[in-house]
Order: structure tokens, then C-alpha cells, then sequence
């Protein structure tokens, strides 16, 4: 039974809007993770300095839980699973070369990005879904995914599977959700994320047909690509 935390009639975000602050707030993160120097302070609250840093990056940091939230939706709501599942592993390979030159400027890095993670959840809701009447099997299987997490050094590791698993576990449970977020997550800066999904209202919004649809996971591969060569070829 859902308990959601808002009536209907304040519930006014698609899931296109949910999208869009997604990207923004990931793009506002990787501006601050990659140009923002964290000693510039913008004011200061007695002896706690607040540094534009910060702020950028406590407002990025709402991006991953949004992001895990529509990958549930779409989850849930897909046409061909297979089909859906195959496009975020598409999407992890395209997207792997842009984010190693963007995080070391060469074609090697230590870690995966995030798609990889996603995917992986993914895989794990499919492991829930089919595999309801084999608990132990369930288990282990879903152990096994993070254990992948972990060896792929993937973006947001174990910790971020699990959020992906307990996420879909408490979909309809939106106050128990939040403290999931809390608790897996850095506290302050994403429980914004979490009032923001409470507003969503199930509609599709904007967003239609397979070009946007694509243009949508294109962004991170290619806004990566634009903090690559900002970073590491500078003009002139």
C-alpha cells in the first residue's frame, strides 16, 4: 500500500522534469568536481565556512538518487526489459572512454562510470522480479552483483546497488525511501532528491519517442567529453 507524502494535486512533476533536474544537477556536480576550487569560500556561518564547492557539490550530489529513481520507473514501466537492459550496457561501454579522459585525461582510469552501476542494479531488479519464489537464490545472486560493483570500481560501488535494490524494495513506501537516502547517502545534501521524486506524478511529460529518449543518455557520455577538453586541451 503507497504512502505518499503529498496529495495529488501538488504531485506536478513528469517524469521529463525529473530528467531534467537530474542532468542539471549532475552537470552542476561535475562542474564543481572538476573546476571549483574547495578553499573558495563564499561566506562564512561563525567558524563553519560555506565554500561554492560545497554548495555545487551538495546539490550534485541530488543527481544519483533521482537517477535510480527513474531507472525504477523505467524498470517497472518498460516495454521489453531485455531491450531496456541492453540499452544501459550500451550506454556503460559508449560512455567509459569519455569518462577516463575526463577524470585523468588519458584513455585509462582506475574506476567505471556510472552506467555500469546502473546497469548492474538493473540486473538486480530483474533478480528480484523473476526470482521471487527463490529467496536464497535472490540472495546470493544479488551479493554476487555487488561483489561486481566492487571489483569494477564503478561509480557509487556497492553502496550505490544497494540503494538501487532498497529503493525498488520501498517504492511505495516514500517516508521509509527518504530515510534509505539518509542513511546510504551523505545526509543533508540529497534529501532534497527525495521531496523532489514525492512530486512526481506518473506522467511521461515532454520527453517522447526514441530521440529524446537517447538524447537523454547521451548528455553524460557527451557532457564528459566537454570537461575533457576544457580540462585537458585548452584553446590557445
Amino acid at each position: 500500500m503507497k504512502q505518499p507524502l503529498f496529495p495529488a494535486k501538488v504531485r506536478v512533476l513528469s517524469g521529463s522534469m525529473l530528467k531534467l533536474i537530474a542532468v542539471l544537477t549532475m552537470i552542476t556536480d561535475h562542474i564543481a568536481s572538476h573546476f571549483i576550487d574547495p578553499r573558495l569560500v563564499l561566506f562564512s556561518l561563525g567558524r563553519f565556512d560555506i565554500s561554492l564547492y560545497g554548495v555545487l557539490r551538495g546539490i550534485g550530489r541530488w543527481a544519483f538518487p533521482l537517477f535510480v529513481f527513474l531507472l525504477i520507473e523505467g524498470f517497472l514501466h518498460t516495454r521489453s526489459r531485455l531491450r531496456y537492459g541492453v540499452s544501459l550496457g550500451v550506454f556503460a561501454l559508449v560512455s567509459e572512454l569519455p569518462w577516463n579522459l575526463a577524470h585523468s585525461g588519458t584513455w585509462f582510469h582506475s574506476g567505471q562510470n556510472v552506467f555500469f552501476t546502473l546497469l548492474i542494479g538493473y540486473l538486480g531488479l530483474c533478480v528480484l522480479e523473476y526470482w521471487k519464489k527463490l529467496p536464497v537464490l535472490q540472495f546470493f545472486t544479488l551479493l554476487a552483483l555487488a561483489m561486481l560493483t566492487v571489483l569494477l570500481r564503478s561509480d557509487f560501488s556497492s553502496r550505490g546497488f544497494a540503494f538501487i535494490i532498497l529503493l525498488y524494495l520501498l517504492r511505495g513506501h516514500e517516508a521509509a525511501r527518504a530515510l534509505t537516502g539518509f542513511v546510504l547517502n551523505n545526509p543533508w545534501w540529497v534529501m532534497p532528491s527525495f521531496l523532489i521524486m514525492s512530486l512526481y506524478n506518473g506522467k511521461r511529460g515532454f520527453i517522447k519517442g526514441k530521440v529524446l529518449k537517447y538524447a537523454f543518455y547521451a548528455i553524460y557520455p557527451l557532457h564528459l567529453l566537454v570537461i575533457y577538453f576544457i580540462k585537458y586541451q585548452p584553446l590557445g
